[in-house]
């Protein structure tokens, strides 16, 4: 997805099952991250970043929403340990990685296989892409955003 892209009005289930809408969180702007795996400790600093700030979030207007690949019981098991307020997606057939395009191919120890790579997007309150982050900084991830909505005048520089 680019800038001026609009993610779907139903992003895919939740956690407990839930579907999650765009159009629960009326009058909010989104964050919408994209990760590869719960409990690995890349992810878990992320979260935990996003989560440190998550009221600061709120009071600016947005919600945030996590997406990986994991399984509802991952996803529930990663949000208890961590403590996660925001919703996380449980999209196991990738439908939600594949349509924001960061379900690519990867490399590892020489090996190549598909793979979520590590994307933010933040959205105006339908949707609309308005920022895409791809050199996610894990464990400043609330920072890096912080950064970028003061840039575009959201924000107080404090």
């Amino acid at each position: 997805m680019n800038i001026g892209d609009k993610f779907p009005e139903l992003l895919g289930l939740d956690a407990d099952g839930k579907e999650v809408k765009l159009s629960d969180y009326p009058g909010k702007k989104f964050i919408i991250y994209f990760y590869p795996k719960d409990n690995t400790s890349g992810c878990s600093m992320e979260a935990v970043s996003l989560k440190d700030n998550y009221d600061t979030f709120l009071q600016m207007g947005y919600q945030i929403i996590g997406v990986s690949k994991d399984s509802a019981a991952s996803h529930k098991k990663f949000a208890e340990k961590y403590s996660l307020p925001f919703p996380l997606i449980a999209d196991t057939e990738c439908k939600l990685c594949e349509f924001a395009g960061v379900w690519r191919m990867k490399k590892m120890c020489g090996k190549e296989y598909m793979g979520i790579v590590r994307t933010t997007f933040v959205c105006d309150n339908d949707g609309t892409v308005t920022d895409v982050i791809e050199k996610v900084m894990t464990k400043t991830a609330a920072d890096q955003l912080f950064k970028l909505l003061e840039g575009r005048g959201e924000i107080n520089p404090a």
